[in-house]
């Protein structure tokens, strides 16, 4: 198998940037869309428990004042193979400074492409460093 084909990189890099435009702007039809379609879908946010397509989309449809602008401080794509990739995004909330975690599984959906089915939010205090 092989890591990191680029061309896979890019496609998931174009995914996750989709992906961050919709939540800038609440674009709840795109949110929902890069989301596989399915009870075994998983999303555990910062304070909630998201299992089945269904449990995400009214999450969704209930975020109606939008997200918390935030700064991306580090975009990190494994892809293996084809099909497969695992995200992580560190990020920084504008207004709080909190630093957010965002780890997503994605798989390529026959017919759809990338779609994420699973993800994890976090948050941490204030000025947590990424280490290496």
């Amino acid at each position: 198998m092989e890591i990191d084909i680029p061309e896979v990189v890019a496609e998931v890099r174009a995914v996750l940037d989709r992906y961050e435009t919709a939540l800038m702007s609440n674009d709840i039809p795109t949110l929902e869309a890069l989301f596989w379609d399915d009870p075994r879908t998983i999303r555990f946010g910062v304070g909630e428990i998201l299992v089945g397509m269904e449990a995400i989309r009214r999450f969704r449809r209930a975020q109606t004042g939008g997200y918390q602008r935030r700064e991306r401080l580090e975009v990190l794509i494994t892809t293996f193979g084809r099909d497969v990739a695992v995200t992580n995004i560190v990020y920084r909330r504008v207004a709080t400074g909190m630093i957010g975690r965002e780890t997503k599984i994605m798989a390529r959906i026959p017919g759809l492409g990338f779609r994420v089915v699973s993800a994890h939010v976090s948050l941490n205090e204030a000025g947590t460093p990424v280490r290496r």
